[in-house]
Parts: structure tokens; sequence; C-alpha cells
């Protein structure tokens, strides 16, 4: 998949501002940022639930058409299933909306029953399952029809442990067989773990985007771990530390691209016992904070 220079508005607010990504084939790339930063106004774009106001879209190597959609699964951030349908009805419903007959969707429903431990639930309406069983219900719908490029708004919203390690299984499975998924979300911790590439949105805009491993190392050398005793809370007074997260009896760093470590460790031992200060790779979280700083 790939946008170009894809743009959005309502009014005077501006959702998407000129985004343009890669998405490149057998990849899990994650579109990041807080909630309101445009991720769902680009996904619906890229569904053609709404039109852009200018940019291009291209699928599979030229420019998006209509059929090219029933290539992919779409799990939106708007949850929705039939309550009073049983749970088998439901999932052929879906089926046969991306092309599937009744008569191939059932075996592969009955597959997928098994595989998410809910095959005593098929015969049942969808209103007597959790909301955690209708989560899985709803991720079953969106792959069912074996889909190229699977698209998941925040999917890891709301989720248990057991059905985040679903969906994170799932997408590591997709990836191996060559397939291409994208997610949204604004938890960064799921993403760092496993993506291969990212894009960061903020107010509408991207900030960065590209190969995780090479961002990260792009934005090394500027994230210490401090263990200290002392005033740990002065730490963020420092002159060039632009962030200070502080854990009991230590703080993670993040420092301004102009600030060396050994000018800060100079001003720690100033009025701190330090025991270990060491630079690591940083968090996206904190990668995302710095970003957005110095795009502003």
């Amino acid at each position: 998949m790939e946008l170009r220079d894809l743009r959005k508005s309502y009014g005077k607010f501006t959702a998407v501002d000129g985004i343009s990504l890669e998405i490149p084939n057998g990849s899990i790339f994650g579109l990041l940022g807080p909630n309101g930063a445009g991720k769902t106004t680009t996904i619906r774009m890229l569904m053609d639930i709404i039109a852009p106001d200018s940019g291009a879209i291209h699928f599979f190597g030229r420019e998006r058409r209509p059929q090219d959609l029933r290539r992919v699964g779409y799990l939106p951030e708007e949850r929705g299933l039939y309550p009073k349908m049983t749970v088998i009805d439901q999932l052929v419903f879906l089926g046969r909306l991306r092309g599937l007959t009744k008569r191939e969707a059932v075996p592969a429903i009955e597959h997928w029953l098994e595989r998410i431990e809910l095959a005593e639930w098929g015969r049942k309406k969808v209103e007597e399952l959790s909301k955690g069983m209708q989560q899985k219900i709803q991720l079953v719908g969106t792959v069912l029809h074996d889909p190229d490029i699977v698209i998941l708004d925040e999917p890891f919203s709301g989720l248990d442990p057991i059905n985040q390690g679903l969906f994170k299984d799932l997408l590591a499975e997709y990836k191996a067989n060559g397939k291409t998924v994208l997610f949204s979300t604004h938890i960064m911790e799921q993403a760092e773990k496993l993506c291969d590439r990212i894009c960061l949105i903020s107010r509408g805009n991207a900030v960065l985007s590209g190969e995780l491993d090479q961002i990260k190392g792009d934005f090394g050398g500027h994230s210490f771990q401090l263990i200290a005793d002392g005033d740990l809370a002065k730490v963020q007074e420092v002159p060039g530390v632009e962030q200070a997260l502080l854990d009991n009896g230590g703080a993670r760093l993040v420092l301004s691209n102009e600030t060396d470590g050994a000018s800060v460790l100079r001003e720690l031992v100033s009025f701190l016992t330090v025991h270990e200060f060491r630079s690591e790779a940083p968090g996206l979280e904190e990668i995302f904070i710095k970003a957005v700083k110095g795009s502003g």
C-alpha cells in the first residue's frame, strides 16, 4: 500500500495534512499517535469509507480499485455485531460480504472457532457471549476470507491479556505468510513489540516514519538509564534533560540533541550518589515526544 500526500479537512479543521506512507508487502506497519491524531481518518480513506480532499492511494502497485478491497480484512475502531444472530450466522454473513459462499465460509468458520476455543459457542446468539468472546468473533470475521492485507484500527483497545496474545499471534502469522498488516494504536508498547515499520502521527501530520530499528538507531545516544541515591526530582532541572521518567531508585532520561551524556553526568554527581548511568535504546514513547517537540 502507498499513500501519497493524503489530505482531509472538515470545514476549518484539518484531520490529515499531507501524509505520505509506503507499506511494503509482508510487513507489520504501525500507525501510531494519540487519540485525535488522524489515524482513523487515514484508515477510513484507505478503505474508501471517506474520500480524501486530495492525494492518491495505491494498492498492489497501482491506483486503488474498488475490487482491491475484497483482498483486505478490516477491523474498524467501532466494533459491532448483530446481537440476535448466532455466531455462525454472523460469520457467514461477514464472509459473504467478502465474496465467500456459505459452502466456502462454514468450514473456515469451524476451523477458526476451534482455534480460538469457541467451537461450542457457534450456535449461541452473539448477545450470549462475553465482550472478550465477541472481540474474538470480530477478529475471525476480519480474516475469514484469507485477505492479503489486514487493517486493524485500535485492535488492542479493551482487550484482556489472553485476547491480546491471540491478536499478536495472528499478526505474526500473517507476516510469516508474506501478507501485510497495518494497525493503528495509541499504545506505543504494543507497536514496539510487533512492528517492522511505523509512522508517528501528531495533529494530522506524519512527524516520523520508517523502519523501527533505524528510527531507534537515529534516536540512540540520547536516552539514558540512571540509578542513584538522592533527590531524583531535581534531575528534571538539569540543563539538557528533556524528559525524566522517575522510578524507584532511578530514572530514565531523554536528552536534547545538543546535549551529551558526559555533561549531564557531571551535573548529576554534584547532587546525587550515582551508581549507574548508561545509554540505552529509547522507547517509542520517548521517541514520539522528542519527534513532536522537534516538529513543533
